[in-house]
């Protein structure tokens, strides 16, 4: 089964975009990130009239993610576990046909400026995720947590990692949060399967960063252990940010034998 994630950044800006991709590409299953759009005005028959299913979690003019799938999608949850008190459209869960793989959506938030109140909502929203994985874990099904992280790991996500080292997607405390997550046994698939630097997921728009390959890594897959097991191979698909009018990110790809 080839599950793939993506940050569309708009799905109304991006409509072209994600038509050839999925004519193209034909993933079984997609994870969306950025749809920038409430429920009722996202242009369901793109997605639809192609014969997935699809959910959503949407949220006005800015973040959102939904889940769209060949496949039956039940047990579907909205938001992130933790703070009955945050209204921002980030996380969305759901079982996937009769595997017993539970997927889990996310859009982590940015946090710059960092030190500030944004950058403590990001760490504190990485507590709540590592809490859910733990109860994810508990369960011992298989699942994955995937989506744009605003993580860069390790420097060699990044082609220039100097340039990083005050942004809250590269900070300690940001990377030590990550890792804790990996330290609950999750396995980063792309690493698995490609460990060498020079794999990058995002490219800014300004002075010709793609161009340049000037890019970074911050949208994962994580996997539970049942996952990993039934891991075939993780890839990131560049041609898209290639495209007219694209989104600054690219898909990630997995394939899992479920």
């Amino acid at each position: 089964m080839k599950l793939v994630t993506f940050n569309i950044n708009g799905v109304k800006a991006r409509t072209p975009v994600i038509e050839r991709w999925l004519d193209e590409a034909k993933p079984d299953v997609a994870v969306f990130q950025e749809i920038k759009s409430v429920d009722e005005a996202f242009p369901r028959s793109v997605i639809e009239d192609r014969g997935y299913q699809l959910e959503t979690h949407g949220q006005k003019g800015f973040n959102g993610v939904a889940i769209l799938s060949k496949l039956p999608l039940t047990n579907v949850t909205r938001g992130l576990p933790g703070d009955e008190s945050d209204e921002q459209a980030r996380y969305i869960e759901a079982d996937v046909g009769d595997s017993g793989f539970r997927l889990c959506g996310l859009y982590l938030p940015n946090g710059n400026p960092a030190p500030g109140p944004k950058y403590d909502y990001k760490l504190a929203w990485m507590e709540r995720l590592e809490a859910r994985a733990r109860d994810l874990l508990a369960r011992e099904t298989p699942f994955a947590l995937t989506g744009d992280f605003n993580v860069i790991p390790q420097p060699a996500d990044a082609a220039r990692p100097d340039a990083w080292r005050e942004d809250a997607l590269f900070l300690p405390q940001t990377r030590a949060a990550f890792r804790r997550l990996e330290l609950l046994g999750l396995y980063d698939a792309v690493r698995l399967r490609h460990p060498g630097p020079g794999i990058y997921s995002f490219w800014d728009y300004q002075a010709g960063a793609r161009q340049r390959n000037d890019g970074i890594r911050i949208d994962h897959w994580l996997l539970s252990p049942g996952a990993a097991d039934r891991l075939q191979d993780a890839w990131v698909e560049g041609a898209p940010r290639d495209w007219e009018k694209p989104s600054d990110h690219t898909p990630v790809w997995v394939d899992l034998a479920l």
